[in-house]
């Protein structure tokens, strides 16, 4: 809880600090990368640097912590926090990085707000970051605990046992554990990080969602154009093959299909399908009798990675392709009427934000409980707090 001193100062101050976000976390990494560039190896994704988004991301989560603790002070808010520490420990961030960011942040806020910056401001907003930190520290302990990790290195060696093209731009790769022991827990929805060798010697990190879980593990893989933002997936399209070894963390993410018995709306646009299918086979695998809904867009039916899964796996099923929709598959973007959407849904989304959005909010129409409606981003989080 955030003391009452700081409370009121920290509600004086939000507007200021959250106008001017953007330009602290952009001092912010400019300076840490500066000072301490080997971050950019093996921990932060150059791309999302590049693009700006794990900037953004950044403000967003400090700025919705902040919100929360002034309108809740008597609750944590875990389903923020829970987030962005399975995004922490799939890259292996460790307790004492939060010293270093905590340098480089208030580094930042004083050069971009200057004088504003009084003691008492920052002694506020210093509660505001160490309370936090504290909990997603917390947080990732246990999470890596769960996954067996100790000091954040939960990596492991697994060899391809088989590539298949998918489509034009996506190719899911079948491992298997290199060492011959046996496969980590994982549940449906997860992801993986995999960590590469660029060929100017930096390693880098890019999330993957398992695309099946069962007796061995598949990651489906869109080629993502241009430098640096593709520079992982594209190393994966032109270089790895079966026999070729891979090295992932163990699974990560909250965002995972329940156990209850309620029926289910799986939505989905582009690459977005991954955790869906992963769901669906998981629930095959197990005999599940629960109703599922599968519904998903994308731009043509030949650029619909995983469809002929999908149409084996979901008996109700409805596609919208941009292009070249032939019946029954529906013309268009995805619209929900006449869609019959199950009473006492739960449901789950994946794709572009917008579209998520979009959906979300049609799902609430139609009568889905917010607190069912559970979605999963691609990269950092810029949905992050929203109701």
């Amino acid at each position: 809880m955030l003391s009452a001193e700081s409370a009121a100062i920290v509600r004086a101050t939000l507007p200021v600090i959250g106008a001017s976000l953007d330009a602290i976390t952009t001092r912010f990494y400019e300076t840490m990368f500066s000072e301490r560039p080997e971050l950019l190896d093996g921990l932060f994704n150059r791309g999302n640097q590049a693009n700006g988004e794990q900037r953004r991301a950044l403000a967003g989560s400090i700025a919705s912590f902040a919100t929360m603790l002034l309108e809740r002070p008597d609750e944590r808010p875990d389903h923020l926090l829970a987030r962005i520490a399975h995004k922490h420990t799939a890259v292996g961030v460790t307790d004492d990085q939060y010293v270093i960011v905590h340098k480089y942040l208030f580094g930042a806020i004083a050069e971009v707000l200057g004088e504003a910056v009084t003691p008492e401001v920052a002694a506020a907003w210093d509660e505001v970051y160490w309370l936090m930190a504290g909990a997603l520290i917390a947080m990732e302990s246990r999470i890596y605990a769960e996954a067996g990790a100790r000091d954040g290195e939960t990596w492991r060696r697994w060899r391809v046992v088989a590539r298949q093209e998918e489509t034009r731009d996506v190719a899911s790769f079948l491992l298997r554990p290199a060492d011959g022991g046996p496969l980590p827990p994982a549940r449906p929805g997860q992801y993986v990080s995999v960590r590469v060798r660029m060929p100017d010697g930096v390693h880098q990190l890019r999330q993957y969602t398992l695309s099946s879980v069962g007796g061995l593990r598949r990651i489906t893989v869109k080629r993502v154009a241009g430098d640096p933002a593709g520079e992982v997936s594209s190393l994966l399209h032109e270089s790895v093959r079966p026999g070729d070894e891979l090295t992932l963390s163990a699974p990560f993410g909250e965002v995972t299909l329940d156990d209850g018995d309620a029926p289910l709306v799986l939505a989905s646009a582009g690459i977005g399908c991954t955790p869906m299918v992963a769901m669906l086979d998981h629930l095959a695998a197990g005999g599940a009798r629960r109703r599922v809904l599968m519904l998903h867009a994308d731009r043509s039916p030949d650029e619909h990675a995983l469809r002929e899964d999908m149409s084996r796996l979901a008996d109700e099923r409805v596609f919208w392709y941009e292009q070249d929709a032939a019946a029954p598959d529906r013309a268009g973007r995805m619209d929900l009427d006449g869609i019959e959407i199950p009473a006492g849904a739960v449901a789950y989304l994946c794709g572009p934000v917008p579209f998520m959005r979009d959906v979300r909010a049609r799902l609430l129409r139609a009568g889905v409980a917010a607190r069912d409606v559970h979605y999963e981003v691609f990269g950092p989080d810029l949905w992050l707090g929203s109701d």
